[in-house]
């Protein structure tokens, strides 16, 4: 039984790409000749599939839209492209991006193909070096602060990003787009709504009456923590900021509030796990490097970080919808579902309620 569930992980990938057409294709991109051979599908996150395999030598990473597109997925898509071939030239760490197809032609979807990144997902389990070492940990939680910093401090005009986000009116649009985003949710059969979530309204309201008068532009990753950055395999630095499929431009202090609002706590069981977690800073050092190391305005840091409660709960809430409808995994929507709820509680306390 459990070898025919890994053989069937395993060839999971022949339901989302036609290699004879995506052979094809590669041979016009000059990607290479001849077969493609070892395919297997990647773990790693709820939204996109990854695929990696080899041509004539070489190991390519193949991201597109899961098997139960969303309406905008070829977009999201098209969309992550355009960054990371804005990122090529920056010091912010990334998966290069080799070549894509925003058309839905070759395999049915618009995606892309990029060079796999050598490192590891802190929050699947800490190599010999890292897990033996307190210090080495220290400096892992103040790379991912470095990597947030980095990305903030790049030109997006010069780098090609000149449209790529609506920065007049961004922070004003912030709680009506999330709360568009959750009435959405009420196609998916099953799920009960925005009634099953704890201080929705009060936290939007609160929201709305203490938002910041202005803010400087920058990229935006638009889901930064922990489980979407890789670190090397040698050393504590990041090796790739990875699904960059909600970035866009804003303001970067809401990806540092979705940073301190998803770091691990011992006291809350639906937060994110690595162990050993000792070493690691704590909050008030990862606000006191990017103060130091940012030119960035930190006194309404408070807000952001409600508003990364309010925005991630939302978007957490979305896999639990789809599960009730039968277009996800039922325990990973559960377990979403109880993420956004403590989310929200987190919010409302962090506002007085």
């Amino acid at each position: 039984m459990t070898e025919d569930r890994t053989q069937r992980a395993a060839e999971a990938w022949r339901s989302l790409i036609d290699l004879e057409s995506l052979a094809r294709w590669m041979d016009g991109q000059s990607l290479g000749q001849g077969p493609i051979a070892e395919v297997r599908s990647l773990s790693g996150g709820t939204q996109n599939s990854m695929v990696t395999f080899m041509r004539d030598g070489r190991q390519y990473v193949l991201r597109r839209p899961p098997p139960h597109p969303r309406s905008n997925s070829d977009e999201t898509m098209r969309r992550e492209m355009r960054v990371l071939g804005a990122l090529r030239d920056t010091d912010v760490p990334h998966a290069r991006l080799i070549a894509a197809s925003p058309d839905t032609v070759v395999i049915g979807c618009s995606f892309y193909l990029m060079e796999p990144v050598q490192g590891f997902n802190a929050t699947v389990g800490l190599p010999p070096l890292h897990a033996g070492d307190a210090d080495v940990r220290h400096r892992m939680g103040l790379s991912l602060i470095d990597g947030l910093i980095r990305l903030a401090g790049v030109d997006y005009r010069a780098a090609g990003l000149e449209g790529f986000g609506k920065t007049e009116g961004f922070l004003e649009r912030q709680v009506a787009r999330w709360n568009a985003q959750l009435a959405g949710y009420r196609d998916c059969t099953g799920w009960p709504g925005a009634i099953a979530i704890p201080g929705v309204e009060q936290v939007g309201s609160w929201l709305q009456e203490h938002r910041p008068s202005q803010f400087t532009p920058g990229i935006m990753h638009g889901d930064y923590h922990l489980a979407n950055v890789m670190f090397r395999n040698d050393g504590p630095e990041l090796a790739a900021i990875v699904d960059w499929e909600l970035a866009t431009i804003g303001d970067p202090l809401l990806d540092f509030g979705l940073v301190l609002t998803t770091w691990p706590r011992p006291d809350d069981p639906t937060s994110m796990k690595i162990e050993p977690w000792s070493g690691f800073p704590d909050t008030r050092e990862l606000i006191a490097h990017y103060a130091a190391h940012s030119d960035r305005d930190l006194s309404a840091l408070a807000w952001y970080e409600v508003l990364a409660c309010f925005k991630l709960g939302i978007l957490l809430e979305g896999t639990y919808a789809r599960a009730c409808a039968g277009h996800a995994d039922p325990q990973v929507g559960r377990r979403f579902h109880a993420r956004t709820c403590a989310l929200f509680e987190r919010a409302v306390a962090l506002v007085g309620g």
